[in-house]
């Protein structure tokens, strides 16, 4: 009896293994992909591609203390209430936490234009918790503080 089930454990970890999980590497550049998507798709509104890359439970700070949803942020995004001419990403770290949990920090760098507002240029320290749901990475929490001088 063992020796008929050794080659079908044998078997089954070769198995398992073949099949094994994406690194923490593999999953730390889909990460950084996906934050790149989201900071695409806020200068280049596309409603299909935002509602993607955010999580339904989304809490989005802004510096200002206000806080959007998903449907505000989107809604805000696509009538230009929030428009963004430019957005540059520095000093990003994204450190992956367990099978589907990702921190992202970095400075924030945008020309801004909303509807009623001047222009305006904002420096701002960001960290992101990204959560991922199946294979795709989703964006579930973020808060802007003010860079300081």
């Amino acid at each position: 009896m063992i020796k008929r089930i050794m080659p079908l454990a044998a078997a089954f970890c070769s198995m398992a293994l073949a099949i094994a999980p994406a690194s923490a590497a593999d999953e730390t550049v889909a990460v950084e992909a996906t934050a790149e998507q989201l900071r695409v798709a806020m200068v280049d509104p596309d409603k299909e591609r935002l509602e993607a890359l955010i999580a339904p439970q989304l809490s989005y700070g802004h510096s200002s203390g206000k806080v959007d949803t998903k449907e505000s942020l989107i809604d805000n995004l696509m009538t230009g209430a929030s428009n963004f001419s430019s957005i540059a990403i520095g000093d990003q770290s994204v450190q992956v936490v367990g099978d589907d949990i990702a921190i992202v920090r970095h400075t924030f760098v945008a020309d801004t234009h909303g509807k009623g507002k001047d222009p305006a240029r904002v420096n701002l320290k960001v960290p992101q918790i990204w959560k991922k749901k199946g294979s795709e990475w989703q964006l579930l929490a973020r808060q802007a503080v003010t860079a300081s001088a």
